[in-house]
């Protein structure tokens, strides 16, 4: 009878049971009598022990002419070893090479720099730490959105390609549109979640975003995911409260489930554990009395750089809120400050360990004459916001929402340095390929 195939995630419940792998070769080593074949299949490693003697002699001798990243079929038996990351290893009865490469894999053994490894990013994703990066990726997003749905928010599909300007027209990827002129890629689909919340009361949207700025930070991409939440009769303390409820349930949420990823790309998960309500809170007026105590050159009615929000995030052990931005600097749909009129009630979270921005909110403008003012004022096309005011015409209500970036949230959490390699194929102003 034929092995059954097996995936390596299950070994686990094969112990001491013939199986076959489908896999493909990712090192090699070899001692003689021995060779030490690591293997992976995408949802695992491990190691396979060919011994001479034990798998026929021509299957023994290919398997020392393999190249890296050669596609076998791996016939083994499932072996319990304390020492191998996995805690089993195989001791391989027989090998089908499928295809061996004919040169030498691009990526090898030697390091390689950023630059290379990005032109190579469809094959640098089969790298350890590339899984285990998307991995984390997965259950921040699967967290998320099962956060959501337990609390009762229907998933609304906003489209990519709209009329209506969201963040601002400086950041706008620009697309002829038959012989309606131009339309744009989406900045957010929070406009689209507007009128959902109106329908149905909690709604979040999930997909791809676009900003045309030319930034070369580490915390910005031109395309990257977004998730919104929208809530009728929310107020800004009641959206705040949604953010830091859901972001404790996402980190906790990979603390559970992603703990041996973790510790592949060797993040101190200490900080993550003390993600835990409540978050702390600064206004922006003592956010800037603070950041020019610490030394920032930053200016009263300016927003936060990069720099800024280092600064700020390592002061504090927890994510922090800034609360209650200037007008100016914020975007025309942000509720009016009921003190005064030159604040927004809005808040940013920002990660910390330096990680800075990972959630923009606000309660929305929900006067149909103050938000006609706004958009006078920052001279955007009124026609295309018609049906945007319609949502003030008819039933306003208070309301309040966010946008939460997917790359920046897994970029903390898995401690790295660079958005860059927490989207499978990342677009900066200088990468369209692969």
């Amino acid at each position: 009878m034929t092995a059954p195939w097996v995936y390596i995630s299950d070994l686990s419940r094969h112990e001491d049971r013939e199986i076959r792998l489908k896999c493909w070769m990712y090192n090699k080593r070899s001692s003689g009598k021995i060779h030490f074949l690591q293997l992976r299949d995408g949802t695992g490693f491990i190691q396979g022990v060919v011994v001479k003697g034990e798998i026929p002699e021509d299957q023994f001798l290919s398997a020392r002419n393999l190249w890296l990243e050669a596609s076998l079929e791996v016939t083994g038996t499932v072996r319990k070893d304390e020492r191998a990351p996995s805690g089993f290893e195989i001791s391989v009865t027989g090998i089908e090479i499928l295809h061996n490469p004919t040169e030498e894999y691009p990526i090898g053994k030697k390091d390689h720099g950023i630059d290379f490894l990005l032109d190579n990013r469809h094959l640098w994703l089969r790298s350890a730490s590339q899984l285990a990066v998307m991995r984390i990726r997965e259950r921040v997003i699967w967290s998320a959105r099962e956060y959501l749905h337990n609390n009762g928010f229907l998933l609304l599909d906003s489209p990519i390609l709209t009329g209506s300007i969201g963040e601002g027209a400086s950041g706008l990827f620009e697309v002829p549109y038959f012989d309606l002129g131009n339309a744009y890629l989406a900045q957010t689909g929070q406009l689209y979640a507007e009128a959902g919340a109106a329908a149905f009361g909690k709604v979040y949207t999930f997909g791809p975003t676009f900003r045309a700025e030319k930034s070369k930070t580490r915390r910005h991409l031109t395309e990257f995911w977004m998730i919104e939440p929208e809530v009728a009769f929310y107020d800004h303390k009641d959206n705040m409260a949604l953010q830091e409820n859901l972001v404790s349930y996402i980190v906790q949420q990979v603390l559970e489930h992603c703990g041996q990823d973790l510790a592949s790309i060797g993040r101190d998960t200490a900080p993550l554990e003390r993600v835990l309500s409540p978050f702390h809170h600064i206004t922006y007026d003592d956010a800037v009395t603070l950041l020019q105590k610490l030394g920032s050159s930053i200016e009263y009615g300016t927003d936060f750089g990069g720099d800024d929000e280092t600064i700020l995030t390592q002061q504090f052990d927890r994510p922090l809120f800034v609360e209650c931005y200037p007008k100016k600097v914020k975007a025309f749909y942000m509720k009016q400050h009921p003190d005064r009129e030159d604040l927004v009630l809005c808040d940013d979270l920002l990660a910390p360990e330096g990680y800075g921005e990972i959630i923009g909110g606000s309660q929305r403008e929900d006067s149909l004459e103050l938000l006609m003012g706004r958009i006078r004022e920052e001279k955007l096309p009124e026609s295309s916001y018609d049906w945007y005011l319609d949502l003030r015409k008819y039933g306003t209500f208070v309301h309040s929402g966010f946008g939460m970036g997917i790359e920046r949230v897994v970029a903390w959490v898995c401690g790295l340095p660079h958005i860059r390699e927490t989207i499978p194929f990342p677009r900066t102003i200088y990468r369209l390929n692969p």
